[in-house]
């Protein structure tokens, strides 16, 4: 697969990366690790080098699956992972989607410096690849929280760092004191506000972006539709774009990109992810699946030529498709975008 290079440091990752979460948290049914294992060191054999996890996943046991799966190719994957929530060591595997972010965030310097040590001996690391802010902290400027990253790459432990659901002011002052390789948000090709001031402020500063969910949780592939069960350990189920009436609303989306994946030999997942690499050379979306097949499918997107032609049709279509219901509930929008 070709690689794409996120920020000016040197970071070089295949254009398509893979998403664990989904592997041990968040959906209603939880994979036995044993059965992930082989997914994720097959899916660096079919040349997935970038692997996205966190300390929240879990807690923890995400953290732990991603180490042990990729400790056989150390210097060949890059691991991303987050810090930024308030977590308990007895909180391990204990969480539910909701659950484990309720704790509240904390990005003070000591928590990052402690949360840095557990990572690294869950993934079996010496330094942590690309390290990111996974929410930002109010009550923490984000320049202390830049500075203390800063140190641990000074130290050694952490090689490249980043913020996720960031907005363009706190990614400018984070940016000033210890440079940002890439920032993780939520983009797709119909969840785009992106494209108004973070597109443009990553341009700018030469930032790479990993758009998370650029498969809209699923629904992108055509697999999910109003008659689809969500079961209400999904943490799906509480998202207003995700009730039956919207999902039957916001059909049209899916059809659009059935269409064009007929006509490109391709699926919906494909034209989706290929849309997105076309915004910019400096974007690497992670599709989550706990699937080798699923994982091929998107790895075929890198290998989707659209034209600008092409990129331009399907760009004016989905903006024409309005799209029914918010793509999170008030209390967890509210945290994005700070």
């Amino acid at each position: 697969m070709r690689k794409r290079a996120l920020g000016k440091g040197g970071l070089e990752v295949s254009a398509i990366g893979l998403g664990c979460m989904g592997m041990s948290f968040s959906y209603a049914h939880t994979p036995d690790p044993a059965d992930m294992i082989p997914v994720l060191r097959g899916a660096v054999e079919r040349g997935v080098t970038f692997f996205d996890t966190a300390e929240v996943y879990g807690p923890y046991t995400n953290e732990r699956l991603v180490g042990e799966a990729l400790e056989p190719f150390k210097g060949r994957v890059v691991i991303a992972t987050k810090f930024g929530f308030r977590l308990r060591p007895e909180d391990e595997g204990t969480g539910t989607a909701a659950g484990s972010f309720d704790g509240g965030l904390d990005s003070r310097p000591e928590t990052v410096r402690r949360a840095v040590e557990g990572s690294l001996g869950r993934l079996r690391v010496e330094a942590i690849d690309l390290l990111y802010q996974h929410r930002v902290d109010p009550a923490v400027p984000i320049e202390d929280v830049a500075g203390c990253v800063g140190e641990l790459i000074r130290a050694g432990k952490v090689k490249h760092w980043g913020l996720s659901w960031a907005g363009a002011d706190t990614i400018r002052r984070a940016h000033a004191v210890t440079p940002l390789a890439a920032l993780q948000s939520e983009y797709s090709i119909w969840s785009r506000q992106a494209e108004r001031e973070i597109l443009p402020t990553l341009e700018e500063l030469g930032i790479g972006f990993v758009p998370f969910s650029p498969l809209g949780k699923g629904y992108l592939t055509g697999a999910i539709d109003a008659t689809t069960p969500i079961d209400k350990t999904d943490f799906r189920a509480i998202l207003p774009r995700f009730t039956e009436d919207a999902r039957k609303s916001n059909q049209a989306i899916v059809d659009l990109l059935r269409r064009i994946a007929g006509q490109k030999h391709a699926t919906p997942a494909q034209i989706a992810l290929a849309w997105l690499l076309a915004q910019r050379p400096w974007i690497v979306p992670i599709p989550g699946s706990t699937k080798l097949a699923r994982i091929e499918e998107n790895i075929g997107a890198a290998a989707l030529n659209l034209s600008a032609t092409d990129v331009a049709e399907i760009t004016a279509a989905a903006a024409a498709i309005p799209i029914e219901g918010a793509r999170y509930p008030d209390h967890i929008e509210k945290t994005t975008g700070l």
